[in-house]
């Protein structure tokens, strides 16, 4: 490698240009490291997503020093995915920086455009539907639910794809209407359970947590992040149990289901 290679990669202040110019070595095929350069869009994949999450994680922390950890890591799969688009000659980094660039001044004409800023938040949404629904229709999207990402997180993806038959009419009016079909698919899912295979059960429980997560938009809430928040306090309250019972020198397995069930209240209650 050249010294002006070099030069960059231990520059501390070297910025963006240091970190790309490290991911380019990693991935040289005669010099790099193995793993990376066996690596492709794939493999890395999912390691994209999972850094998405502890970013995430770190926010709901409010963990500020391991935000930047993580925002850092985040950034690196961006480098990752463009190196790997430059050697297949699809895209760059600079193509793709430009590309959403471009996204956001075309999606806010409010801001760089001559349209005024004096709307709602309502209508700002609305217009910014308006503009990605062009967007599909430019590439060929021209069904309603074209164009939802499959890679989404499955609760996710549903409270999209609700939202987008919405626009068209096929939603319930109201609250009501998505709890009884609730009721009406937790009998289903019954019924499958004591009768039908695990193929139909699966479908069945498919079905109650697509109306679920209709409910959870219907209640302006997010499903993925309620069911964070109840990991979360699921695992403080065990720990407050595994501490208890570690003061008598015994762990959750020597504890019946009447005994750990009386634990959770205690700690609930003490919250």
């Amino acid at each position: 490698m050249t010294a002006e290679s070099d030069k960059l990669v231990f520059d501390p202040n070297g910025g963006l240009p240091r970190l790309l110019e490290i991911m380019r070595r990693l991935r040289d095929p005669e010099t790099g490291c193995p793993w990376d350069i066996e690596q492709d869009f794939a493999t890395i994949a999912p390691y994209t997503i999972e850094e998405a999450y502890e970013v995430a994680d770190a926010i709901e922390r409010g963990d500020m020093k391991d935000l930047e950890g993580e925002l850092g890591d985040l950034l690196l799969q961006t480098v990752y995915h463009t190196q790997m688009g430059e050697e297949a000659g699809a895209f760059t980094f600079e193509t793709v920086t430009k590309s959403i660039a471009d996204k956001m001044v075309a999606r806010h004409p409010h801001v760089f455009g001559d349209e005024s800023r004096d709307k709602s938040a309502e209508q700002q949404t609305a217009d910014w539907e308006k503009i990605k629904a062009a967007e599909r229709g430019d590439k060929g999207e021209a069904r309603t639910l074209d164009g939802v990402a499959l890679g989404l997180p499955g609760m996710t993806r549903a409270v999209k794809l609700q939202k987008r038959l919405s626009r068209v009419g096929f939603d319930w009016n109201n609250t009501d209407d998505v709890l009884a079909k609730i009721v009406e698919e937790s009998a289903e899912l019954v019924e499958a359970r004591d009768q039908k295979s695990a193929d139909e059960m699966e479908a069945e429980f498919g079905d109650l947590m697509f109306v679920m997560a209709n409910l959870a938009r219907h209640l302006d809430i997010d499903p993925e992040v309620a069911v964070r928040r109840t990991n979360a306090k699921v695992q403080r309250r065990f720990n407050a149990i595994e501490d208890i019972l570690a003061k008598d020198g015994r762990k959750p397995s020597d504890a019946d289901l009447a005994e750990l069930d009386g634990l959770w209240d205690q700690v609930k209650r003490d919250e």
